[in-house]
């Protein structure tokens, strides 16, 4: 899933240009559309978060699952501004909940200690579609259009919603093919699928600094989604083969940053028992070293140079990607959906922004280093600000029908799973 929805999201950026030709797009317009579906899929974060808590990930991700497909599809039929902007909205809407439906899925079926390696290896995925799109999308337009590419990518989108509910349960233990061994790492809470009602203002004081941090990682996320080809486009005037080879070249150390990121964080709360120290650390580090490697992008003209130094800057950015939607779920794994909803918004808010004031940049200053610029501050001050970020300061347990709590806290506050047969549920952390 993560995979397909990123493929869904990025490949009007390969076909970026040959949609500006054939509508008539200025690069404002065109930013415009690239941003519109960050609009529905800000907005609908948390609501969707809240519906995966409430009605289970199998059915929510169903039914957005066949909104995304048919909205990319449509995307295929745009004739103009307005429709191609309307077909992005949709877009956004379907995809807006699925991250949040899926990090609640995640929740009711990873132990504590694997949370970052299972948010790393889909993210992976994700990073993977962005670095698979320009070459499938290319090749798509080359043998047929750019309509074309939509449609074949819907009607692949539509096969995954339908193998979803064919495959996925809610409750670990209804799946057919789970074992009593596979059972045993898991809480009693997670086994029994317990939906307690959402904490707002708790959740809100602890998820919306991370919601801030995502931000800040969000707008330079999306620069490489939306504008890096037209970069090497525009900027280097490669020819649709080269420039999406040399995006693909940049974004695939994204499917490398996701994988380690996850490991480090998991490896170091194995290691360490701290939670703070697993968690921060990557986040500074990953937010910081994207910052050092955006910075020599302003100064040098060197393809082969910006191509290494935008995929190191791409990489660092992607070691937090796991650990950014890891401590929603170690904040709150029992409303894990609406906390990543929360702490996604900040993201969206991003797609927003970003996309439209790049563009427009692009086009008040005639060049790519004030829009660069802009992107790397953005990564200092949420580098900066990661170093208050507290994965540790988890929501009170919460309180079983006998007035208990639900387990017990384990080192750097991380769920201790019960023992198998164990009656009581584990603490919310």
């Amino acid at each position: 899933m993560y995979f397909i929805t990123y493929v869904d999201r990025v490949n009007i950026s390969t076909a970026a240009p040959f949609i500006r030709e054939d509508l008539g797009l200025s690069n404002t317009q065109l930013g415009l559309v690239l941003s519109a579906f960050a609009i529905p899929y800000a907005f609908f974060q948390i609501f969707g978060g809240v519906l995966a808590d409430k009605f289970g990930p199998r059915r929510l991700l169903l039914v957005v699952g066949v909104v995304w497909a048919l909205a990319t599809a449509f995307t295929g039929f745009a004739s103009g501004m307005a429709t191609l902007f309307a077909a992005r909205l949709a877009l956004g809407f379907g995809e807006g909940a699925s991250f949040p439906g899926a990090t609640q899925a995640m929740a009711r079926w990873l132990p504590a200690d694997q949370r970052g390696f299972g948010q790393g290896i889909t993210h992976a995925f994700a990073r993977l579609g962005n670095a698979v799109a320009p070459l499938v999308v290319a090749g798509i337009i080359a043998v047929f259009n750019w309509r074309a590419s939509f449609w074949i990518l819907g009607a692949v989108s539509l096969c995954w919603a339908i193998a979803w509910a064919l495959n996925y349960r809610d409750r670990p233990a209804d799946h057919p093919k789970m074992t009593e061994v596979e059972l045993a790492e898991l809480s009693a809470h997670q086994r029994a699928d317990i939906r307690p009602p959402v904490p707002w203002r708790g959740l809100l004081r602890r998820v919306l600094p991370l919601t801030f941090v995502d931000f800040c990682y969000g707008w330079m996320l999306w620069v490489y989604l939306t504008w890096i080809p037209s970069f090497f486009a525009g900027s280097y005037g490669l020819e649709l083969e080269k420039f999406a080879l040399f995006s693909t070249l940049v974004l695939v150390a994204g499917v490398v940053g996701d994988i380690v990121g996850g490991v480090v964080s998991d490896g170091l709360l194995r290691r360490t028992g701290n939670l703070k120290l697993a968690r921060r650390s990557v986040l500074v580090c990953g937010l910081l070293g994207s910052f050092v490697f955006v910075v020599p992008t302003l100064f040098i003209h060197d393809l082969v140079l910006v191509t290494a130094c935008l995929a190191l800057a791409f990489f660092f950015l992607e070691l937090t990607n796991p650990v950014l939607w890891s401590i929603p779920m170690d904040l709150a794994p029992d409303h894990a959906g609406t906390a990543g909803g929360v702490m996604n918004t900040g993201f969206g808010i991003a797609g927003i922004l970003s996309p439209a004031i790049f563009g427009l940049l692009v086009d008040q200053t005639g060049g790519w280093v004030v829009p660069f610029l802009v992107s790397a501050v953005l990564l200092l001050v949420g580098g900066l600000t990661s170093l208050r970020i507290d994965p540790t300061n988890a929501l009170p347990p919460a309180v079983t029908s006998l007035g208990s709590p639900e387990g017990e806290v384990g080192p750097g506050g991380a769920t201790e799973p019960d023992p198998p047969g164990a009656d009581a549920a584990p603490t919310a952390t």
